[in-house]
């Protein structure tokens, strides 16, 4: 099985798109405040402790 040089850097070029989109979406769940999230909605006021 061979693959032709072009396929062979569009699959690595995927997989380094698909890491540093994996990379981000990390980094910013990780940068997410700590502390307390206060929220108004349809069910009133609500307070979480993060």
């Amino acid at each position: 099985m061979t693959l032709s040089r072009n396929t062979l850097v569009l699959l690595v070029g995927l997989l380094v798109v698909g890491l540093g989109a994996v990379s981000y979406a990390l980094y910013q769940e990780k940068k997410q405040p700590e502390g307390v999230e206060i929220s108004v909605g349809k069910n009133g006021l609500s307070i979480k402790e993060k």
